[in-house]
């Protein structure tokens, strides 16, 4: 995977209108895939500040109510 390919996943990772479902047609990295990757490339403060973000968020999970 190149630099801009990872930039480009983090960037729809931080987005709030872009589900992981979204991320996974356009990449098909699943969603562990994604935190895996969002944990290895982020600061671990970042990392931390972007789970907390999206936890539980409904726009980043289409497929829960």
């Amino acid at each position: 995977m190149t630099e801009s390919e990872i930039s480009d996943i983090i960037e729809k990772a931080w987005q709030d209108d872009v589900s992981f479902d979204a991320i996974e047609a356009t990449t098909g990295l699943s969603e562990p895939e994604v935190i895996s990757l969002m944990r290895r490339e982020l600061k671990h403060s970042s990392f931390k500040m972007w789970r907390k973000r999206v936890s539980g968020r409904k726009t980043k999970h289409l497929k829960r109510d």
